[in-house]
């Protein structure tokens, strides 16, 4: 593969939701911001670790003693469910995902499933039938978890898929299924190196290779990762 195209086989493709079909960065912003200021934290270390785990987990993380992680999770996520203001569709998803043929894509989220239906439908997206939410594992990113199950629904090899992803932890998990993974946006770290990487899904065209798997591929200059 070189430097301007994109050409990989896949049996099925899965997606991260946050920042790689929905841009939410402004809600995610918001949250956590609020969060920071009730408990005294400082509110860019927070959202530094915060983007691709679970609301729960980053609660856990950097709540103070004597917090209910609990009853502060269920507001974070209460909050996030009414407030969709600035959500858009990364580019060029609604156009990738209005390609794909059924029972061969999931969405594998650290959202929730109320959650992800709310975000998707505020960027004018259709959730597939099969959506693996933080709802439906026992760990969140970076565990494989997800996308294996992802994986098993479709019936299909983990090793076999190429999931799509922005963010630190979500590409750990997608690299720990045996998935290839493809990063989506600007995140550099130490599990992008190697890795393809495409600005946004302008351009991304699949089509089924008529022996049960598919091709993507894109004709478009694409940074080193």
């Amino acid at each position: 593969m070189t430097a301007s195209e994109l050409n990989l086989t896949a049996t099925a493709l899965l997606f991260d939701m946050d920042g790689t079909l929905v841009d939410s960065t402004p809600v995610v912003e918001r949250t956590w911001r609020r969060f920071a200021g009730r408990h005294g934290l400082d509110p860019e270390r927070v959202l530094s670790t915060a983007h691709g785990r679970r609301t729960g987990e980053t609660v856990a993380m950097y709540a103070p003693e004597g917090v209910d992680v609990a009853a502060e999770t269920a507001r974070l996520e209460a909050e996030e469910i009414e407030d969709v203001e600035g959500i858009t569709a990364i580019p060029g998803a609604a156009e990738l995902l209005a390609s794909l043929p059924a029972g061969r894509w999931a969405v594998v989220t650290s959202a929730g499933r109320v959650l992800a239906e709310r975000r998707m439908a505020a960027a004018g997206l259709t959730l597939p039938a099969t959506v693996v939410s933080a709802d439906d594992v026992t760990a969140g990113k970076p565990s494989p978890e997800g996308y294996r199950t992802a994986a098993e629904r479709l019936g299909v090899a983990a090793g076999g898929t190429v999931v799509f992803e922005d963010a630190e932890t979500g590409l750990l998990a997608a690299v720990a299924a045996g998935a290839t993974a493809v990063v989506v946006g600007e995140h550099r770290g130490p599990a992008t190196v190697g890795l393809a990487r495409v600005a946004d899904l302008r351009g991304l065209t699949v089509t089924e290779t008529g022996q049960g798997g598919l091709r993507l591929t894109r004709v478009r200059p694409l940074a080193p990762a």
